[in-house]
């Protein structure tokens, strides 16, 4: 039997709830609406309440650290993808072979995930991630460069995009 677990992340711009199943990440909400709405809907989503524990979730938060400190460019947390299936899986995963600090379109998702005219399928599938910022769709943006609404939260959008370009500015300037 698998153990259902959660912990939260002081993130920079809300409470995350990161919840496991075993040792894989099955879910990091953002918890713009609140700890409690977050909670509710992880525990109807998977049938059971998780377990307060933050042990599975140590190396998530310590990614999570190096992210948001500008060190870390990919995370390397096991996934549990039970809640996402069909074509949204595949968009997901191919929006993990957009390089940080860089963006692509829906439609550029499209066609990286093997469907060419699934832009909006696409925007689907990054509204509902249950893997945000871990899985980029951050990294996602309309065919004419501006950004979208990221879940009704385009400033969050805006400040993931804002830490990796200037992290890969940095970078990218002679020493």
């Amino acid at each position: 039997m698998s153990t259902v677990t959660s912990a939260v992340y002081d993130g920079p711009f809300a409470p995350i709830l990161l919840t496991f199943v075993d040792d894989a990440l099955v879910r990091l909400d953002v918890a713009h609406d609140g700890l409690e709405v977050a909670r509710a809907a992880i525990a109807h989503r998977l049938g059971v309440v998780p377990d307060a524990d933050p042990e599975p979730a140590r190396e998530a938060m310590t990614q999570l650290d190096e992210y948001f400190a500008g060190r870390r460019r990919s995370f390397e947390i096991p996934l549990d993808w039970r809640l996402i299936d069909g074509f949204a899986r595949a968009a997901l995963q191919a929006t993990r072979r957009i390089p940080y600090g860089e963006v692509a379109s829906y439609g550029e998702v499209a066609i990286m995930a093997g469907s060419p005219g699934a832009a909006r399928a696409v925007g689907t599938a990054c509204a509902h991630t249950p893997f945000s910022i871990v899985v980029p769709v951050h990294r996602v943006v309309r065919a004419d460069g501006s950004i979208g609404e990221y879940g009704g939260h385009p400033e969050v959008k805006h400040f993931l995009l804002d830490l990796e370009n200037g992290v890969a500015d940095r970078l990218r300037a002679p020493a």
